[in-house]
């Protein structure tokens, strides 16, 4: 299996649900910005609303980092509607919900489970560029969290903006970073 990480976004266009209306969505739309893609398997369940509403918790640290979020499940945009109109969790949802019916979106980034039509629960980082810095999939019954999230994205970014360094373990804004060297080559 080759590895997803630098690998430019395939194309797509979707109808989404944001703000109380539909719109039209693309590849095109991450470019030029940092963005999530947060695929979950389907609405009207059961970890996904917790995910969905610890992101929307979390937007407006997203936004402040330039971070633009787009969840993603093979339901429509018109069932994202209903979702968001029924559910307190999801009526906190500020950010676009893609529909993605055919699984087309899912296909692209490898997270498509074909024997039931639903998506992994995938989290793709992708940078202004259009390109996948960060990846996780979880099983099913395994729940995300914003705010390590968060913590990646900051740590990408930086990376991003300071080449020749990088971000160790835990690492957090303000902490010490590591530049590879031969000096440091079995003294971490």
């Amino acid at each position: 299996m080759k590895s997803p990480i630098n690998a430019e976004v395939l194309p797509f266009d979707a109808t989404a649900f944001h703000n109380g209306k539909f719109i039209d969505v693309s590849d095109a739309d991450l470019r030029g910005k940092w963005s999530i893609i947060f695929f979950y398997p389907a609405d009207f369940t059961f970890v996904c609303p917790t995910e969905l509403g610890d992101l929307a918790d979390h937007y407006e640290e997203f936004k402040k980092l330039g971070v633009e979020i787009y969840s993603v499940s093979t339901d429509t945009h018109f069932t994202h509607k209903a979702w968001h109109d029924s559910s307190d969790s999801i009526r906190k949802i500020e950010y676009v919900m893609i529909a993605d019916p055919t699984g087309r979106i899912c296909r692209n980034f490898g997270v498509m489970i074909e024997e039931v039509g639903l998506a992994e629960r995938g989290t793709f980082v992708i940078d202004p560029q259009g390109r996948i810095q960060i990846v996780e999939i979880n099983a099913s019954g395994i729940g995300r969290d914003a705010s390590e999230l968060l913590r990646k994205i900051q740590a990408a970014q930086y990376v991003a903006g300071h080449p020749g360094e990088v971000c160790p373990a835990k690492w957090h804004v303000g902490d010490a970073t590591l530049v590879p060297s031969l000096d440091l080559v079995g003294k971490i």
